[in-house]
């Protein structure tokens, strides 16, 4: 029997040597003869360990990291393919604290199998939900998902049932799934991870979608920076079609469905649902107005269902176990887990998924370990470059979307940047404004010009100019984009802005305090 050895070929992993730690092990094992299997899998996400290399033994996957291509024979040597210690052993890959106190259900999967292997697929619980669905009607798959309390997890938190619900029931000659992989915010990578680290999952959440609401045909919309989950996510489209999971008789089914993978430039904001629409029609990506929602006219004008990777990724778990399993993780009208990924200026940065209502400071302090610099956390980014900025006094809200919206913050796509004493959050407040400038889209005006006047206060603030006028100034545009907007880009912008002059007020005077000393 050959040995088994698991070495990422996930994006995170190969950017830290993955690749060459493979190519180097695949020559090591051959030149001794060595009758061995490597495995490309996914991350686990423990993203300061990678290249995390794991083997296959009696008690279990072993894990060693990280690994460097001149590791690997001393890792032979010492007996790596018995799960021998060596000073890079983490020991049973399972009981690695930060793994093991997850609750992993939409990541349960990643890491674990060839990400391209359907048949590891289903050996490890894959496609029992759209068996499920199969046998269901499509009432009974829209209630089962909403009794979940299954919520968008692109950033909006709107209940997925209800979408759903509104597609089925809207008039259509044909309708249609589309699922945003548009990742485009900073410490944000749970998409591409499961995209890259198991595939099968998006396309059956896929899949359930279109049989849960007439539905027969999807896309994802992925962007054109993550080229590795651009070609698995294709690959696996096309083994899905070879294994009549997708087609026009799913798993033998009356049910019809097919897919294609879709890649957009890359613009931040082709991240919401009507300017990602426009993209994949051929146009620009411009913002529409709403109504009509994209429930009622969304790709082509027709219904549509725009759900996120992980929403999509959630929902084969809900169908394979039901609802009322999904619903006893979380807490208020956050149910179910949500995978969270640290970033930023930390020890432990990587995804980590457990249920809702772990405490921010929780998150930061004890799972990312604190700042990887040794200094004191200033500062926390939750939901991305348009989130709020969080300070410790904050860090008691719980990972809930009510929490952090009554302390005017947002979760948005789970993603935390952790920034240490240093960070100058007058810089951090005209960064919003810049990055809101450069991926307008142009439609709005408090969006267009309100980033662009922005960054033009924060400047005189810095220079001393006015300096109680500008602060007014910035308040009274922020007020503006935040109710004017026509989309989250703009209507956003002000939580990370309005959160650093609030919370770290001393930042904007102290600024005019050493141009003037200068």
């Amino acid at each position: 029997m050959s040995a088994r050895i698991y070495i990422p070929g996930d994006a995170g992993s190969v950017a830290l040597g993955a690749d060459r730690v493979a190519v180097r092990m695949a020559e090591a094992v051959a030149a001794r003869g060595v009758n061995a299997q490597i495995v490309r899998n996914g991350s686990r996400g423990l993203y300061w360990l990678e290249p995390m290399v794991e083997v296959e033994t009696a008690a279990g996957r072993v894990a060693y990291g990280p690994v460097k291509p001149s590791d690997v024979d001393g890792l032979l040597e010492s007996g790596m393919l018995d799960g021998a210690d060596h000073p890079l052993s983490l020991g049973l890959t399972e009981e690695i604290p930060f793994l093991k106190r997850q609750t992993r259900l939409t990541f349960a999967r990643c890491g674990i199998t060839d990400p391209l292997s359907i048949s590891d697929y289903r050996a490890h619980g894959g496609l029992a939900g759209l068996e499920n669905a199969l046998g269901m009607n499509s009432l009974d798959i829209v209630a089962q998902v909403t009794d979940s309390g299954l919520r968008g997890r692109g950033g909006a938190g709107f209940p997925t049932g209800i979408k759903w619900k509104t597609v089925l029931e809207a008039e259509g000659p044909q309708k249609y799934i589309v699922c945003n992989a548009d990742e485009g915010d900073s410490g944000t990578f749970a998409d591409r991870m499961i995209m890259e680290g198991d595939p099968f999952v998006v396309i059956e959440g896929m899949i359930i979608a279109g049989i849960a609401t007439g539905a027969t045909r999807g896309y994802v919309y992925l962007r054109s920076e993550y080229p590795h989950a651009i070609r698995v996510m294709n690959r696996a489209v096309e083994i899905a079609r070879e294994h009549n999971v997708l087609g026009a008789s799913v798993l033998g089914s009356d049910h019809a469905f097919d897919m294609e993978i879709r890649v957009g430039a890359g613009a931040y904001v082709c991240g919401e649902e009507t300017a990602l629409l426009e993209s994949l029609e051929g146009r620009r990506g411009v913002v529409r107005a709403k109504p009509p929602l994209p429930a009622h006219k969304g790709f082509l004008g027709r219904p549509t269902v725009i759900n996120n990777v992980i929403s999509l990724a959630s929902v084969p778990v809900i169908m394979d176990k039901g609802a009322e399993f999904y619903r006893d993780f979380g807490m208020g009208r956050s149910r179910g887990t949500i995978p969270v990924q640290i970033a930023g200026n930390v020890k432990h940065g990587g995804l980590y998924e457990a249920a809702f209502g772990m405490t921010l400071g929780e998150l930061v302090d004890d799972i990312a370990g604190g700042t990887a610099s040794g200094r004191p956390v200033k500062a926390v980014q939750v939901g991305g470059p348009l989130g709020a900025y969080f300070p410790r006094e904050l860090f008691d809200t719980p990972f809930d979307y009510e929490a952090f919206a009554g302390k005017d913050g947002l979760i948005g796509h789970a993603g935390i940047v952790v920034f240490d004493e240093t960070a100058d959050m007058l810089k951090q407040a005209r960064f919003a404004f810049e990055f809101c400038a450069v991926e307008s889209c142009g439609k709005c005006t408090p969006c267009r010009i309100g980033s662009t006047r922005g960054v033009e206060v924060a400047d005189n603030i810095r220079n001393g100019i006015e300096p109680d006028k500008q602060i007014a100034l910035m308040t009274d545009l922020c007020n503006t984009m935040k109710f004017g907007s026509l989309c989250a880009l703009g209507g956003f912008t002000p939580y990370p802005v309005m959160s650093a002059l609030t919370h770290f007020p001393e930042d904007f005077a102290a600024s005019q305090t050493r141009e003037a000393a200068e």
